[in-house]
């Protein structure tokens, strides 16, 4: 009987044992099956924590391209006009920029980066909606920045984008009409330029066209638009009979030495990450801009005049312009013939062309902005081919590369002067565009401001 019931109670005990293993087999299954699904969402929360260094790059960048703003572009067009229009040129930039800014968070952002949208604009996050300080946006690598701070920077693009079509229009457009205009252009032509470029989803992104810091969306976007707006408003009073040289060159050069410091912020930051992309934007912003300096100095030499200071401003602008949509997209060599070729194209149509179709683009907006930015957008698509010196891997050929850029340039062309007519109409409606001849004559710092830049 003893032995009996031990032998029942070791076969209870085995029994006991072997359930107790199987469910304990069970529950590591369950928790390795839990560890494996949790490991992704793990892993992916990691992955979503902003890289502190490309964080702050993208910060300091950011700041870089305001100081384009203010006060590079105020004093470089500040300079360039006569001095009782000095402080009217740089409020306008400076107040359209600040309009801008505050257009930008309300919806600007969403309608150029927003969740959702189509080939042309996006809509959503109107106000920010849904954005804290632990919301992110993604790079073009694995890693993500802070989404305040790409708004930010992509702020300051459309702030003084808004700022470039003005340069065109100065000592004769109305404050109050520079400001109302301004809204009316950011939102039906800066916000879809920007998202059918650079927004997943827009027109020409999906086409596959390159434009790394704002080729289309800035420059010739800027460019045909001032063109557009000027021949709306018409000449200045006196113009072209009357000498209107600029009142301060020494201003206009810190201007432009201010532009080329704040264009590294522009160009290197477009990578969006401090990697040796940005490295090659920032040395193709060197050296594209030191070859546009000096050939605009020799075609006015060959010219038969002297080698001019505001020759030299006007070569670091054509060069910046150039190399922007290329900044990442060339090699150093293919950035160095960009920048002579945009700067001779540009100085040709500054000296000539303006003369012979009678334009009163009064800061060379177009001839500049425009000419070079059309010259650098289409050249991209050369210089970007690996045997070229660029870093295309080659997959797609030349010509259809060059064809895809043509068609950026043909759709920002036609956009741009479309929604500047129209925004242009609007506001001659409701301000007007033009001071009076008595404020013309006596200057809009004056007339506009009820100040004098110099006593």
């Amino acid at each position: 009987m003893i032995r009996t019931f031990l032998s029942g109670a070791v076969a209870t005990g085995v029994s006991m044992l072997a359930a107790t293993a199987a469910y304990a087999q069970e529950a590591a299954e369950a928790v390795a099956e839990a560890a494996a699904e949790a490991a992704p969402a793990a892993a992916e929360a990691a992955a979503a924590v902003p890289n502190p260094g490309n964080n702050a790059f993208m910060m300091i960048a950011t700041v870089l391209v305001l100081l384009m703003i203010l006060p590079g572009l105020a004093l470089f067009y500040g300079g360039l006009t006569r001095s009782k229009n000095m402080l009217s040129t740089m409020t306008q930039v400076g107040g359209a920029a600040c309009l801008a800014m505050l257009i930008w968070v309300i919806y600007g952002y969403g309608l150029a980066f927003g969740p959702e949208g189509n080939a042309f604009i996006s809509w959503g996050k109107f106000f920010l909606a849904g954005v804290t300080s632990d919301s992110t946006a993604a790079t073009f690598s694995d890693e993500v920045i802070s989404e305040y701070v790409f708004i930010s920077f992509q702020m300051t693009f459309a702030a003084i984008t808004a700022a470039l079509v003005l340069g065109a229009t100065v000592e004769r457009l109305k404050f109050s009409a520079a400001m109302l205009f301004t809204a009316i252009w950011l939102t039906i032509v800066y916000f879809p330029i920007a998202h059918m470029v650079w927004a997943g989803g827009g027109l020409l992104f999906e086409m596959g066209a390159l434009d790394f810091a704002g080729g289309t969306v800035v420059h010739i976007n800027a460019g045909v638009s001032a063109l557009v707006l000027a021949m709306f408003l018409g000449k200045r009073s006196g113009y072209p009979a009357e000498p209107m040289p600029p009142h301060s060159l020494t201003l206009t050069l810190v201007g432009a030495g201010l532009l080329w410091v704040g264009w590294f912020g522009f160009n290197a930051g477009s990578e969006l990450e401090a990697d040796g992309t940005a490295g090659l934007a920032m040395i193709n912003t060197f050296v594209a801009t030191a070859a546009g300096a000096l050939a605009w100095m020799l075609m006015e030499r060959f010219a038969g005049h002297k080698g001019s200071a505001l020759g030299f401003a006007s070569g670091v602008i054509a060069g910046l312009v150039a190399v922007t949509p290329a900044a990442g997209n060339s090699g150093p060599f293919g950035a160095i013939v960009l920048g002579i070729v945009a700067s001779v194209v540009a100085y040709f149509a500054v000296s000539k062309l303006k003369a012979k179709l009678g334009y009163d683009d009064a800061l060379d907006v177009f001839g500049i902005h425009g000419i070079a930015g059309i010259v650098g957008a289409i050249g991209t698509g050369i210089v970007y081919q690996p045997g070229f010196g660029g870093p295309g891997d080659g997959s797609t050929a030349m010509a259809a590369q060059v064809t895809t850029q043509v068609i950026a340039v043909a759709v920002a062309i036609g956009w741009a002067a479309a929604g500047t007519a129209l925004a242009a109409v609007v506001t001659k409606l409701i301000t007007g565009l033009r001071v009076t001849s008595e404020v013309e004559y006596d200057g809009l710092d004056i007339g506009e401001h009820g100040e004098r830049a110099y006593n």
